[in-house]
């Protein structure tokens, strides 16, 4: 039997713990935080300080819109309300309630309610594409997204576009201008597409009428697939020709038309109804959040001074000293809209939830001689009228029906014409006898 020889001091002790901690009780987590907040009254002090920021973020003036928008900052806030006709009627007080709502939630800073809002619960910024941004109306609805705190990209190819018309945004951090042409594919990462790029006046899209067609159709190709691949919403400015010479008036949104597809101006007419064809097909088919707006004649500020429509070369003829040359009998009629109205008109149907097509116009309408009478009266009561041969397809009667956009964007014009003219004409005449000041002696000689 084998033995086994122990030392001194080697044998194996079991050393026993002398401090055993009591396991934690779960609901002291929840004690120890109240009883920290009950003690020295500290929730007291904590709704004290509460309350006391509230009654400061109320006080405090309210924060405004970014102002100096280069020359035409009544487009963005005052011609609103310094034009408005009285509003009496239910629909029209409904009208004004609908664009009360509309500009608070949007954050256009014309209106306000009375305090700053805190930091981290403003309005977030979108980033946004308009397509022919440097032209007549996108230059001001870039206007009107800069003003509101959204970050815009222009893109333009500055055939009908200009510079001049965007400059006062440059080393705007939230600005960016792109020279491209939307006939070839673009990337960019953006929330909202407004499409406006195409000439729109007869002398510019007749010009080159491949080309025309091709930006309808290649154009909205190209940033309808960029809005399905970003998940941005587009919106299409499509136009009243879309209509051609209708046998509807005055025309409604559900009317077909009547245009002749083989004429000159079809390759605007039948481009646009087809860039209407594509963009409901990428909405139906591919799920594209989009937006229709069918545009009538629009003037205002930043028009191509000789760009055919009869409202720029009426008043460009009449600064020059020129008769004012009217087509035919004079007796076509057409409905004009300040640019403003239609600006706020595209911005609410952006951010509706209507995909439209709506009508943007205004349907007070002129004859071509009553309009003439308007810019005598505005410019010069001396100035003569020359009749010449009507143009091809030229439609007899154009007015919109906005009852639609009435009802469903809360829109209506605000600006007549007898109001909109004049600041009109006072940029034609600081661009005419500005670019030309050599020819201005003779130009404003009698």
């Amino acid at each position: 039997m084998a033995s086994e020889l122990f030392f001194r001091g080697q044998e194996t002790h079991h050393i026993i713990n002398a401090y055993t901690p009591k396991p934690r009780k779960p609901w002291q987590n929840v004690i120890r935080p109240v009883h920290y907040m009950l003690k020295e009254k500290r929730l007291v002090f904590l709704f004290a300080g509460i309350a006391i920021a509230s009654l400061i973020f109320a006080m405090l003036p309210s924060s405004r819109a970014p102002s100096g928008q280069g020359s035409y900052s009544y487009i963005n806030n005052a011609i609103y309300d310094s034009h408005l006709p009285s509003e009496s009627t239910h629909s029209h007080s409904i009208a004004r309630a609908h664009r009360i709502i509309y500009q608070n939630r949007a954050g256009l800073g014309s209106l306000h309610s009375g305090g700053k809002i805190p930091l981290g619960l403003q309005r977030k910024g979108l980033r946004i594409l308009v397509t022919g941004g440097a032209g007549f109306v996108g230059s001001h609805l870039v206007d009107r997204l800069i003003a509101r705190g959204d970050s815009v990209i222009v893109v333009d190819n500055f055939f009908t576009g200009r510079k001049e018309n965007v400059m006062h945004h440059f080393g705007n951090p939230r600005f960016e201008l792109i020279r491209h042409d939307v006939v070839e594919p673009l990337l960019v990462e953006v929330d909202q597409i407004y499409h406006l790029a195409c000439p729109a006046s007869p002398v510019h899209y007749k010009h080159n009428p491949v080309k025309t067609i091709k930006t309808n159709v290649v154009g909205t190709l190209n940033m309808l697939g960029l809005a399905k691949r970003v998940g941005a919403r587009f919106l299409l400015t499509s136009t009243s020709e879309v209509y051609g010479d209708p046998l509807q008036h005055p025309q409604k949104e559900t009317y077909w038309g009547n245009v002749n597809p083989i004429g000159v101006r079809s390759c605007y007419d039948e481009g646009k109804r087809t860039a209407e064809t594509l963009t409901m097909d990428y909405h139906r088919g591919a799920g594209v959040e989009v937006r229709i707006a069918r545009i009538f004649n629009t003037y205002g500020p930043r028009m191509c001074i000789d760009d055919g429509r009869v409202v720029s070369n009426f008043v460009a003829q009449a600064l020059r000293k020129e008769p004012l040359t009217v087509y035919g009998d004079g007796k076509q009629t057409r409905s004009f809209q300040f640019v403003s109205d239609l600006v706020e008109g595209l911005m609410r149907l952006m951010e509706g939830e209507h995909v439209g097509p709506f009508n943007l116009g205004n349907p007070g309408e002129f004859t071509m001689l009553e309009l003439a009478g308007v810019v005598q009266e505005t410019i010069d009561p001396n100035a003569q009228i020359e009749f010449r041969p009507n143009t091809a397809d030229d439609p007899h009667k154009r007015k919109p029906d906005i009852s639609k956009a009435k009802e469903l964007l809360g829109w209506e014009p605000k600006v007549p014409l007898r109001k909109g003219l004049p600041l009109m004409v006072q940029d034609f005449r600081q661009r005419i006898f500005g670019d030309h000041k050599e020819d201005s002696s003779s130009v404003s000689s009698p």
